[in-house]
């Protein structure tokens, strides 16, 4: 029987938890050098740019909670809803592939609906 240690689901878990604590030295911490996030807003690279992805979510976040997550060595899939500031319940799943201990790649994936709906009611200032 083959062991393996699932480091990039105990990297995800990691990760996850940092966001629901608004740890973005946390995160930053798990996040490989060249670090590549994609999501709906756009592509970013690097530390800095993740650390400001990040930071502006932290701002948002009332609660996170984990609905599920799986996988192995090299990849991970974490599914949370995160209740926000201006949305109450954004269901969110990140596929996250971590090498050398680190996460080199996460892409976000979630329903801009409801944050679309949002925008829309915000007068400009």
């Amino acid at each position: 029987m083959t062991e393996t240690n699932h480091e990039a689901l105990a990297i995800a878990q990691t990760y996850v938890n940092a966001i629901a604590n608004k740890n973005v030295d946390a995160i930053i911490a798990v996040a490989a050098d060249g670090v590549v996030c994609t999501s709906p807003v756009g592509r970013i690279t690097g530390t800095q740019k993740f650390r400001e992805f990040h930071d502006g979510f932290a701002r948002m976040i009332r609660k996170v909670t984990v609905l599920a997550a799986y996988g192995d060595d090299d990849r991970a899939v974490i599914v949370y809803s995160a209740e926000t500031h201006p949305v109450p319940n954004a269901v969110t799943a990140e596929l996250i592939k971590v090498e050398n201990g680190k996460i080199v790649s996460t892409d976000v994936i979630y329903d801009a609906t409801p944050f679309a709906a949002y925008m829309a009611t915000v007068q400009p200032h």
